[in-house]
């Protein structure tokens, strides 16, 4: 089965710009996130319904590359795929294009660890392995 994947269309607001007119770099960290609500959402479990389940996905490492410039009302689209890690872990990976040509702007992925409610390491649960499709 191919990983599962979304693509989230984002323009770059001028709040995300630097002084050199580019998007700040940090902001990426906020663009993934985007990506990795809306991949869940996309599969019928918001975020939030995931918590209420009890299941958090805290950020344990991240990895980006820059490799292209994005300004100030750029259209972009970033491609958002699933991959599990580990016992207790699941991986997204990112790729973000500009939408007009398709040119690389930054590539990465976030780590996350699998907690239950009361703060402690699980193993995924059955019913978010099945909705990943891993």
């Amino acid at each position: 089965m191919p990983p599962i994947e979304n693509i989230t269309t984002l323009r770059v607001r001028y709040s995300e710009t630097d002084q050199m007119g580019g998007f700040y770099n940090s902001r990426v960290l906020e663009w993934f996130e985007c990506g990795r609500t809306e991949i869940t959402r996309k599969l019928g479990v918001p975020y939030s319904e995931m918590e209420t389940r009890g299941l958090f996905l805290p950020l344990v490492e991240t990895h980006i590359e820059f490799v292209g410039r994005a300004r100030y009302d750029d259209e972009l689209r970033m491609t958002t795929r699933v991959a599990m890690f580990g016992r207790a872990r699941v991986r997204f990976e990112h790729e973000i294009v500009h939408a007009a040509n398709g040119a690389a702007v930054a590539r990465g992925y976030t780590l996350h660890a699998c907690l239950g409610p009361d703060g402690k390491l699980i193993r995924p649960p059955a019913w978010f392995v099945a909705l990943m499709g891993l």
